[in-house]
């Protein structure tokens, strides 16, 4: 039984799909701490202008929600929504199959204003995306399953609570190194997430990596979920981690 759990954000990219593709059951670690100016409230999307990509960026209520949990943050203000529409419009507006998907992409975004809550958004648009892709892995809230722990202990926590004989963690995810004792005294293999974004056809030459996986589907279509999957390499063990870690640092 192999699980990852991952922060979902607002329009993630396509490396946070293909980890979600290669799990029995994925869990949407909705009730960590909210980050202002993070993935969990933006991303960016291709563009003809700056830098070649463009930010977009949901308002949220944080005056006064100290260290509220992701699951409690609620929108601000409604005007981001045309903001957004319109943006997506004039990048991908003449983008093979964007007049196939924009239609569902507006719906959802038109779904969640003022009062709203972040998550439900990005839920709603994780899981249409997932679809597009042909990923079938089951997700599970983390807040739905009420754990307790911090960091390695919740997620140890979950491992057990879904019965996971291996964890497939966000390759950024590197302070788990120095907690693979918990893993291992509850008998669960640790692997790392081994992605490297594919180059496609994409509007505004040169490529650029990173974008929202909207930039994939609006490009290439049904094509998306097989590209997607070619960026997939072999998960790496912590201790190829720990070493390109090392590598990294001058004089270690």
């Amino acid at each position: 039984m192999k699980i990852a759990i991952s922060q979902p954000g607002y329009l993630p990219w396509t490396g946070f799909f293909d980890l979600i593709d290669q799990v029995d059951q994925f869990v949407l670690l909705d009730d960590a701490q909210f980050v202002k100016q993070s993935w969990h409230q933006r991303n960016r999307i291709k563009s003809s202008t700056g830098t070649g990509l463009q930010w977009l960026t949901v308002p949220v209520v944080f005056r006064g929600c100290p260290r509220q949990p992701l699951c409690e943050v609620k929108i601000r203000e409604p005007r981001f929504r045309q903001k957004h529409l319109r943006s997506v419009e004039v990048n991908y507006g003449r983008a093979r199959y964007f007049k196939h998907y924009f239609p569902r992409f507006k719906e959802i975004l038109e779904k969640y204003g003022p009062g709203e809550r972040l998550i439900d958004l990005n839920l709603a648009l994780v899981q249409w995306l997932a679809v597009e892709l042909s990923i079938k892995t089951p997700m599970v809230r983390s807040s739905t399953l009420h754990l307790e722990g911090h960091r390695s202990g919740h997620l140890v926590a979950t491992c057990e609570r879904l019965g996971a004989t291996d964890y497939l963690s966000p390759r950024s995810a590197t302070y788990l190194l120095n907690d693979l004792s918990m893993f291992a005294e509850e008998g669960i293999a640790v692997y790392f997430h081994n992605y490297s974004c594919p180059e496609y056809e994409q509007r505004f030459p040169p490529f650029l990596p990173y974008a929202s996986a909207v930039d994939l589907l609006f490009n290439k279509g049904p094509e998306s979920g097989e590209i997607m999957r070619s960026g997939r390499k072999v998960p790496l063990r912590p201790a190829e981690v720990l070493l390109s870690e090392k590598e990294e640092v001058p004089g270690v």
